[in-house]
């Protein structure tokens, strides 16, 4: 059976405008999700991109028009300066990792949560009660903020390692069976690639 290997952070203001929308997919192709959180910091400096604050201002610009364009077309709220950004995104993906190890609650609203608590509510999710908030709402047991830290640990890295090997070189960027699609703008591809539609 097919699988969508999701890499992300949910720091990354274009992982929030994926929503559900790869859950959706995945649903309706009958395929498995596996959300592969890493540092984005990490990654683009060993795939040839740039971190955020070493752009050119033109690009700055251009990136929050995008922002307030994707947020308009899909009714996706977002706040261009959010209260905690850039925060430390290593203790939310630990959360998620083990979470998605755990099972038990709803991964996907876990993950959105989060991302939602960074970009709509000004909250920083590498603070604990943050994170506990959203493993409550998701379903999850919140003592996964603290037990799934070793776990978080081990998981992070590895799966740096595996996007680096895969040709993944930004988030959002989904795998499956070879193909990869990179950003939530090519989200109708990777539901054309499994044969449904959003």
């Amino acid at each position: 059976m097919s699988q969508i290997d999701y890499y992300l952070s949910p720091m990354s203001p274009w992982t929030h405008m994926v929503g559900d929308r790869a859950a959706q997919i995945a649903r309706k192709a009958g395929v498995a999700l596996r959300y592969k959180p890493l540092d984005p910091l990490a990654l683009f400096p060993r795939t040839g991109g740039q971190v955020l604050a070493d752009r050119h201002d033109s690009r700055k610009a251009y990136r929050l028009q995008e922002l307030e364009r994707w947020s308009r077309r899909l009714g996706v709220p977002i706040k261009l300066h959010p209260a905690h950004f850039p925060t430390n995104p290593a203790p939310s993906a630990y959360a998620i990792i083990a979470a998605q190890e755990a099972g038990g609650g709803d991964l996907d609203r876990l993950v959105t949560g989060l991302s939602r608590a960074c970009w709509e509510e000004d909250r920083n999710i590498a603070e604990d009660d943050v994170i506990r908030d959203c493993l409550a709402a998701a379903g999850f047991d919140t003592g996964l903020a603290f037990t799934g830290l070793l776990q978080g640990a081990e998981i992070y890295p590895r799966n740096l390692e595996d996007a680096v090997e895969g040709g993944v070189f930004g988030v959002p960027f989904f795998v499956v069976d070879g193909a990869r699609f990179w950003g939530q703008d090519r989200l109708d591809f990777l539901a054309e690639h499994l044969g449904v539609t959003l």
